[in-house]
């Protein structure tokens, strides 16, 4: 009880004496220095506890209830250097956190820690990916068709305010990855493109955007290392692996990173991937010396700090213990070891290998001191609270709402059109056939709501996967005399799920419309790939995201609303290069048919 008072004491001096050094005139205390000065309170347990982030989810429990404590114990008794905001899966349906309660939470957890709480998020789309009442920003992918690399470095800007005003100071985003395989199952629209050059532009872009001065700044990561985009396994259930050569990840993997690093980006999350031109073993590149050390370490010069992927990925999971995977993933380099399965039993294995002479005591003292450098760069030394008074003000943005949906609009991208049928003749007139992901599913529902304002009686069939054949072949003969079938499908990356195409009765539905007599005009809202799986549509657009501005985007370009001019950032092989995109004008009386 004595050492810990002790330790509280001399975290709050270290902030106290930064506060002084200014009101005194003096120079003030430089962030390494306050860090030091935490460092320098801390016994080795804490120091390895400083390593070790874990989850806070979107349904903050009771005070009192067990979850609660079990939160207290985490920050209050065992000391982790961090929380990650995330959300649960409640009966198919994803619970975002409330802004409110989650700043909320967030201050008295910062309240019972003695050292500052580094706080992060997974805020790739925003803070709407975890956080209700944020704006609704669109996939990276759409990013990158829309062209716009100021539209990207305002993104980053926005995000950033929005992540500071929630009391999150760590966002793991831009995605570095190159997606040039259209196979992968949970990279996909997470990506900027498939040329490393626009992704490294984008990359660069959106950390210039989250550095903005005016204090909403943020810690940036790029992720994956050494680069997901050419894998075809979701590393959530699996290893992943990239067969590629040393020359073609130099080239194309690579560069995003290098140009993101060259940027500032803060920190570099590993992935849990096997890369056979960089290491022999088939082991995950998050405990490979040879990736996070030689590469990225010593050869590109990184001195920010790296973050595990999430440990409790089947990726690293499935080779390795709690314990065994937090002192490999040290050994080979890496800082901070996010959402350890079991953060006790990794602290007391890394412990454990400090003392058995495995682990170098001066490499905890390494990571300690950068993350504890990124807490003070962060200014939590001097205020480590949110104002709660202002967050609905911080958190109101009439001009990244329209950044939203401008980007949504205009990525938007046709690589097919025959005969001219879009935008639609007689839009009322066609059948629609929205294809949720589950029974479940929030998303597509912006897209119904558009399509009934503009077309209260077309004929709308809202269905779900696990729809029987039978129940698909009825809906198929419900729908006789339609000028045009229009489908619209909402399929994106998802974790554990292993793939991103069509699944349950859905494909037996798409060959049944194909089949039929109704020309087929396919929306993919998500997914750009799926032309490959159905190249008899007779029409294709696809929106590289299935947030709700790019739904009411898609309503928009099949009556006429919008141009369509975006060009995508991959291709489609076999049938569209890089950059294709028809143009489709907006329809005006004139063009009406």
């Amino acid at each position: 009880m004595a050492l810990g008072r002790l330790c509280a004491v001399a975290c709050v001096a270290a902030a106290l004496a930064a506060a002084q050094a200014e009101r005194k005139g003096s120079p003030p205390a430089t962030p390494r220095q306050i860090a030091q000065a935490w460092l320098n309170s801390l016994t080795l347990r804490e120091r390895v506890a400083q390593l070790v982030m874990v989850p806070c989810y979107g349904d903050v429990p009771p005070a009192r209830s067990k979850a609660w404590q079990e939160y207290v114990r985490l920050v209050r008794d065992v000391r982790v250097g961090g929380l990650i905001v995330l959300n649960r899966v409640q009966g198919g349906v994803v619970q975002n956190a409330e802004p409110y309660q989650m700043a909320v939470f967030l201050n008295r957890m910062q309240r019972l820690a003695r050292v500052p709480l580094l706080v992060g998020g997974d805020f790739e789309r925003g803070a709407s990916m975890r956080v209700t009442q944020t704006t609704k920003f669109p996939h990276a992918m759409a990013f990158g068709a829309a062209g716009d690399l100021e539209a990207t470095r305002v993104f980053g800007q926005a995000t950033a305010r929005e992540a500071r005003a929630l009391g999150v100071h760590w966002i793991f985003a831009p995605v570095a990855d190159v997606n040039n395989n259209p196979d992968n199952p949970i990279i996909n629209i997470r990506s900027f493109g498939e040329d490393p050059r626009a992704v490294a532009s984008h990359v660069k872009a959106f950390i210039e955007g989250a550095h903005a001065p005016g204090g909403s700044r943020v810690l940036t990561t790029l992720k994956h290392f050494p680069g997901h985009g050419d894998t075809a396994v979701d590393s959530h259930l699996g290893l992943a692996r990239n067969d590629a050569s040393l020359d073609r990840l130099e080239t194309v993997e690579l560069l995003p990173f290098r140009e993101g690093i060259a940027a500032g980006a803060d920190s570099v999350m590993s992935a849990h991937m096997a890369v056979p031109a960089l290491e022999r073993e088939e082991i995950p590149a998050t405990v490979s010396p040879a990736v996070l050390t030689k590469l990225l370490r010593e050869r590109l010069k990184f001195r920010g700090i790296i973050v595990t992927d999430a440990m409790d990925m089947q990726g690293l999971a499935k080779q390795f213990s709690p314990g065994e995977a937090a002192v490999r993933s040290l050994l080979a380099g890496a800082d901070l070891l996010l959402i350890p399965p079991k953060p006790e039993e990794a602290i007391q294995a890394v412990m454990s290998a400090v003392q058995s002479k495995r682990l170098d005591r001066r490499r905890i003292d390494e990571s300690a001191l950068r993350i504890l450098t990124a807490k003070a760069q962060a200014g939590l030394a001097r205020q480590r609270y949110v104002p709660i008074e202002n967050l609905n003000e911080a958190l109101e943005s009439p001009g990244a709402e329209e950044l939203a949906r401008s980007v949504a609009e205009r990525a938007v991208t046709a690589l097919r059109n025959e005969a001219a049928l879009l935008p639609l003749a007689e839009p009322a007139r066609a059948c629609y056939f929205v294809l949720f992901e589950s029974r479940y599913s929030v998303t597509g529902r912006r897209f119904v709501e558009a399509l009934r304002q503009r077309a209260p009686q077309a004929r709308a069939f809202l269905l779900d996967p696990d729809r029987s054949e039978a129940v698909i072949a009825e809906t198929v003969k419900e729908a006789p005399g339609c000028p045009v079938a229009v489908v619209a499908t909402f399929v994106t990356p998802s974790a554990y799920r292993g793939t991103a195409t069509l699944s349950g009765s859905y494909p037996a539905l798409m060959d049944r419309l194909l089949q039929g007599a109704a020309p087929v005009v396919m929306v993919s809202l998500g997914n750009p790939y799926l032309l490959r799986t159905y190249p008899g549509v007779a029409a294709y657009l696809t929106t590289f995201s299935n947030s709700a501005p790019s739904e009411l985007a898609a309503v928009k370009a099949l009556f006429g609303e919008i141009p369509v001019a975006g060009k995508s950032p991959v291709s489609i092989p076999g049938i569209a290069p890089i950059g294709a995109g028809i143009t489709i004008p907006v329809r005006t009386p004139a063009t009406t048919r």
